[in-house]
């Protein structure tokens, strides 16, 4: 089956115009599911999800926060009005790009859907960027207006200084002129723009680890496209739920966990702004979560706290954006009774691609394709490597990589049809994916190969270690060591005594030249807002230091 291709509806014609040729695409298969089969030619995700929903579920809590709750009903007369600010106020047409800058909460989910009814594009920005950050986004998508919570004003309005597009910015919170007031005379109903299910809605910017971000292209098939994947075959949420979880809207993660699945199935979602170990485990007792969402780390770090909390309404638990290692789905099962639901995606590809359901999950795998997506891994001659070899993981499926403008990492991204995510991974004997490392993380110490998260989660399973990252360190002899970094549960046990227990530890449980042959204990470990580990950044320590 062809791809359903519809009438644009954008006036502003610069996404066209920046996305790659076709031929540059990966290959997508709409026969691989029904539902994707279905995708009209025309559609608007905001329709889908929100409009859609209302007739059956309009007097239920759609979003709710410590401070407040909306109804399905009251979302969507939020966001019409919104979409009536964006045109009528602001002059946004179809097409053009809308930045938007907030904390997770309900009013952030409106003007996102707002952005999506009046046939914009979403440039969604996580609240630690600072301005210079902002200014390259703004300039990079050639944004002209942002939606942003008056809490985040500064960084944005300095920005807004030294960008040469950005000169409108609407604000909500407290204040004069806000976006609240500009809504409230507005009209509660608004006819969405007919957008093309391959129109663009949102550019999602890569967190930039290897040089500058790298915008990610998505159309409103995409954003179902991920509903009726991996939400309808392997999280099967429905509407009881309450879904819950750390990942920022801002990042692809937190789009689908937080708006996308929810709204779709018409689920609660409880939002909270700044989620802490004690204070997730506090709003699933208190709000009644039954799906939870964040990361390893987080969960981990919930492990020996999960006791003290009534935790019966939580049956799923899924996790991504960093490798899930066997000891912490071992220590959280024993905890909570409850297997994490591991899962990998990619900014480029919107959503998990890779990932079991319930009843076929494995401690130490990332499970296997998702409905709707093929997996693979490739040898170093771009064929398919034997079953138990390492090689790079190579995907393809409904959604794809798309970048903005920029034909080199477009090239290395896709290869003859396959999406290579830059992930190292191996296929088991029961067909199972299981990650290795980043391409780039693979350590080569005296000519043998050795994959840091395979360390990692050996020196996880020692009862003094609380948090580890393993990285390669240059030498002099051996071209590389691996080198660990470690948080220890009792930070009064750092010493050469503890050193030798770990790297005796990891000796005794994988082959012995995998062993750290450096470890530095640390009281934390660098983290993004949304708690994956940086990796790169220790990295960058090691090269400074010589």
């Amino acid at each position: 089956m062809s791809e359903p291709r519809g009438r644009s509806a954008h006036v502003d014609d610069f996404t066209r115009r920046m996305l790659p040729p076709r031929e540059l695409w990966a290959r997508i298969d709409y026969d691989a599911l029904p539902e994707l089969k279905r995708y009209p030619g025309q559609m608007n995700c905001a329709t889908e999800l929100l409009d859609k929903q209302v007739p059956r579920f309009g007097n239920k809590i759609a979003y709710k926060s410590p401070t407040e709750s909306w109804s399905f009903a009251e979302l969507l007369a939020r966001a019409n009005r919104i979409a009536h600010v964006l045109v009528e106020d602001l002059g946004v047409q179809p097409g053009n790009r809308v930045l938007l800058r907030s904390f997770n909460n309900p009013m952030y989910v409106a003007a996102w859907l707002a952005v999506m009814k009046v046939g914009a594009v979403a440039v969604a920005t996580m609240p630690l960027l600072r301005a210079r950050e902002l200014a390259f986004i703004a300039d990079r998508a050639e944004i002209g207006v942002a939606l942003c919570d008056i809490r985040l004003k500064d960084e944005l309005a300095q920005a807004m200084g030294g960008t040469k597009t950005l000169k409108q910015a609407v604000y909500w919170g407290e204040g004069p002129g806000n976006l609240e007031a500009m809504a409230a005379g507005k009209a509660a109903t608004f006819e969405n723009v007919d957008t093309a299910a391959d129109d663009v809605c949102m550019i999602a910017f890569t967190s930039g680890t290897t040089g500058q971000p790298k915008g990610a292209m998505h159309f409103h098939r995409d954003i179902m496209a991920i509903c009726d994947t991996y939400s309808r075959y392997v999280l099967k949420p429905g509407p009881d739920d309450v879904f819950a979880g750390s990942p920022p809207i801002a990042f692809a993660f937190g789009l689908g966990a937080l708006v996308a699945f929810p709204l779709q199935v018409g689920a609660t979602t409880l939002l909270v702004e700044q989620l802490n170990p004690q204070s997730m485990l506090q709003a699933v007792q208190d709000h009644r979560v039954s799906i939870l969402f964040t990361a390893p780390t987080a969960y981990r770090a919930m492990i020996d706290l999960a006791p003290n909390y009534d935790l019966s309404s939580l049956r799923k638990c899924v996790s991504a954006g960093e490798t899930l290692p066997a000891p912490t789905f071992k220590a959280w099962e024993a905890a909570t009774g409850l297997q994490i639901m591991d899962g990998i995606g990619s900014t480029e590809m919107l959503h998990i691609f890779l990932g079991s359901p319930e009843g076929d999950l494995r401690p130490g795998t990332t499970g296997k394709p998702v409905p709707g997506y093929e997996a693979t891994v490739l040898d170093e001659n771009g064929n398919p490597a034997p079953q138990g070899t390492v090689g790079r993981l190579a995907v393809r499926g409904p959604t794809a990589c798309r970048y903005l403008d920029n034909l080199e990492r477009q090239r290395a991204y896709v290869h003859d049809g396959w999406n290579l995510t830059g992930d190292a991974y191996l296929i088991d004997e029961d067909g199972h994916f299981r990650y290795q490392a980043r391409t780039d993380d693979m350590i080569i110490s005296a000519g043998y190969n050795i994959a840091g998260p395979e360390v990692e989660a050996v020196l996880l399973e020692h009862p003094k270690v609380l948090e580890a990252v393993v990285i390669g360190a240059p030498d002099a002899e051996r071209g590389m060591i691996v080198k660990a970094f470690v948080v220890l549960r009792d930070k009064a046990q750092a010493n050469d005594a503890t050193v030798k227990e770990l790297q005796d530890h990891v000796k005794a449980t994988i082959a012995p030249y995998k062993y750290p042959r450096a470890i530095v204990f640390r009281d934390q470990l660098p983290k993004t807002g949304t708690g994956k580990l940086q990796r790169f950044v220790l990295r960058e320590e090691e090269k400074r230091r010589g």
